[in-house]
């Protein structure tokens, strides 16, 4: 009997061994994915203006007496010269684009370029380097006293000059070598620089406005050594 119930015993064992469920198997570890590292972006730095400059004021009565420009080759004329035809071209680009680097490579790297508001007053020079952040720079300059009102003018070059340097140049206008083109003024016109060379560039005005709102930039241009560059700005317009 003790017998029998080892055989059942041993078998009641086996059975349960069979079903038994099986161990899980260990997780296999999922492979490592590298975590791309950001790399800072290598970005220019931000040009810094050159320290700001201040106006002169040009001679009530004479012209500025110090400047001398030299002149191109006597074999070839200035006027129509084809570079300086592209010149003012690209200063005109230069202006309507706003692009100050242009700009920068149209100054003259011997004089700079005179800048003026109005035709009697003050000057403020621009090297190559401030000419590259006129379309950009706050510094309010001086630009002396408003023709009629009196009153003084100050403001950045974008505010006070650049509207009237695109009131002509993105306008039908007229270019002549060596001569002033105006329309009605209580003044005579004249260039400021004697003995140098400049275009005009003349836009007639409205004839809604009788033509009274003609406006003329004489473009003061010099050679430096085969190439040519801008030394001035002066503006013509009527005045009271």
């Amino acid at each position: 009997m003790k017998h029998i119930r080892l055989i059942v015993l041993l078998i009641s064992l086996m059975l349960y061994g069979c079903n038994m469920p099986a161990q899980p198997a260990a997780p296999t570890a999922l492979p490592t994915v590298p975590v791309p590292t950001s790399t800072p972006l290598n970005l220019p730095a931000t040009p810094t203006p050159p320290p700001a400059f201040t106006a002169t004021t040009p001679p009530t009565a004479t012209p500025l007496p110090t400047f001398t420009a030299t002149t191109p080759p006597t074999s070839i004329p200035f006027c129509g010269h084809p570079a300086v035809l592209q010149l003012i071209n690209s200063f005109k680009t230069a202006l309507i684009q706003s692009d100050g680097v242009m700009l920068s490579q149209l100054v003259s790297p011997t004089h700079g370029m005179d800048v003026r508001a109005f035709r009697n007053g003050n000057v403020i020079n621009y090297d190559p380097a401030h000419a590259q952040f006129v379309f950009v720079s706050t510094y309010q300059a001086n630009w002396g006293n408003a023709p009629g009102s009196g009153n003084t003018v100050q403001g950045s070059f974008s505010n006070v000059v650049l509207p009237k340097l695109l009131l002509v140049f993105t306008q039908p206008y007229s270019l002549q070598c060596n001569q002033l083109q105006y329309g009605g003024a209580t003044y005579t016109p004249s260039w400021p620089y004697p003995g140098t060379n400049f275009y005009s560039a003349y836009y007639a005005g409205t004839s809604a406005n009788g033509n009274m709102d003609w406006y003329t930039w004489a473009i003061g241009i010099e050679f430096v050594g085969n190439t040519p560059y801008l030394f001035a700005l002066v503006p013509f317009f009527w005045e009271p």
